[in-house]
């Protein structure tokens, strides 16, 4: 095992991973910027190493700032958590060379599955299905003829990135033409790599994921699906294990393929394998996603097992798990830090923040009352998700978590998850990707 993990991470995700080195007895080192001085999980962390500055540029994403603080740190590995540089394949090569453990996958798959469109092609040729699309396309013609043959409507996507982040829909060529010039400029911003591809919508998808574990010598195990359909402008507001009203054979098989597409390629860390599902049973690949998901702790509720801790002892050289059987249900909420009409980041000083303490609901955050929430980076708050024996168990206690989340010094969309948990089309597990627009009484 590791002498000590330095957390290249910041919010709820830095202090998971704080938990599960403590609960491990591997120290920990965690970094923090001029604005998170204040976080909670600095003083749970057994090290704390200042990356000066405000902004993520300056900071959780300056490579050179971290390796400074691993060097600083002495530890031996390096948890990049989720966003950042967490999928960064320079970045964790610079760790290697550095002479520590990235605990996750190792570059080349960083790479492989980093370039979306490249990663379609790759489990295509091995026999997954896909949905249809187009290759990476640099000019509008190339966009335009590629949607002729696709049909409008079509999905503009980053070809070196995901998290749906600059996803566009074109219903038309002169949507096309607009979806173009935006999402190039969206990926190279966020990603440093202007390349878009299409990809055919579906009508009232689902967006069915599958979490997967690896040990890199043939060694492959799946934890069932999470159901991530309730979305707003393509970002995840709220998931859930087992997903309702879907044919357990269908997902059982879908889970299985990713298990075994993962065992051949011989991947080799944690992963998520996120498909669309057409409404008719059938499932196409979308990507794959190379670290440890923000809603990781719905599988870990139905399934018992620690993911982080599960992910560090594979990098250490570890075995994989038992696979558990899956044991109830659990629903995951997104409490953001936002106006709740108008979804702008919400900042300011949180002068009350007493997450609710209560039997079968989970609370993971990075804030602590006092804290101040600043606009430098995700305006996530908590993750509240409730869990039991039952689906309608699940969804009312993380209906009563939020009930009970006591917030004032910001807004919050906590309105906005109060009406999701409580209409009649998701009780009935009657959810897809435009739900929120059909939603009735949606701020």
């Amino acid at each position: 095992m590791f002498s000590r993990i330095l957390i290249a991470n910041r919010g709820a995700i830095a202090r998971r991973i704080v938990r599960a080195c403590n609960e491990m007895g591997v120290p920990s080192a965690a970094v923090y910027s001029d604005a998170d001085k204040d976080a909670p999980h600095l003083a749970e962390a057994g090290q704390a190493i200042a990356l000066p500055g405000v902004k993520a540029e300056e900071t959780y994403l300056n490579g050179e700032a971290l390796l400074a603080a691993l060097g600083e740190s002495g530890a031996d590995a390096v948890h990049p958590g989720y966003g950042f540089l967490a999928e960064n394949a320079g970045f964790a090569e610079a760790v290697v060379e550095a002479g520590a453990v990235f605990i996750g996958p190792s570059p080349k798959w960083l790479r492989r599955m980093g370039d979306k469109s490249s990663a379609r092609r790759f489990v295509e040729e091995r026999g997954f299905p896909v949905l249809e699309g187009s290759p990476p396309v640099e000019e509008i013609g190339d966009a335009l003829a590629a949607a002729e043959s696709l049909g409008y409507p079509v999905m503009v996507k980053p070809a070196g990135g995901g998290g749906g982040i600059g996803m566009f829909v074109a219903g038309s060529p002169n949507r096309l033409k607009e979806g173009f010039r935006r999402t190039k400029l969206m990926a190279e911003r966020a990603f440093a790599d202007a390349r878009v591809y299409l990809e055919r919508c579906i009508d009232r998808p689902r967006h069915i994921e599958v979490q997967l574990l690896a040990d890199g010598r043939g060694g492959a195990l799946h934890l069932y699906e999470r159901e991530c359909s309730i979305q707003r402008r393509h970002q995840k507001l709220v998931e859930e294990s087992p997903a309702p009203g879907l044919d357990r054979a269908g997902v059982t098989d879908l889970c299985e393929r990713a298990e075994r597409l993962a065992a051949e390629i011989g991947y080799d860390s944690i992963g998520t394998l996120e498909t669309l599902e057409d409404g008719s049973g059938q499932f196409g690949f979308m990507e794959m996603n190379t670290r440890i998901q923000v809603e990781h702790g719905v599988t870990e509720e139905v399934t018992g097992l620690d993911l982080v801790r599960a992910q560090i002892e594979i990098a250490a050289g570890g075995a994989l798990p038992e696979r558990p059987p899956m044991d109830g249900y659990a629903v995951e909420v997104r409490v953001y830090a936002e106006d709740p009409a108008r979804h702008f980041p919400s900042t300011g000083r949180l002068s009350v923040f007493r997450p609710p303490r209560m039997h079968g609901v989970r609370i993971e955050t990075g804030y602590a009352e006092g804290q101040r929430v600043t606009p430098y980076y995700d305006p996530l708050l908590a993750k509240v998700i409730g869990s039991g024996p039952t689906r309608e168990l699940a969804i009312g206690r993380a209906l009563v978590g939020l009930k009970g989340f006591s917030v004032a010094g910001v807004q919050t969309n906590v309105p906005l998850l109060q009406n999701v948990l409580s209409d009649e089309a998701f009780l009935a597990g009657r959810v897809d990707t435009g739900f929120l627009e059909r939603m009735k009484g949606s701020p």
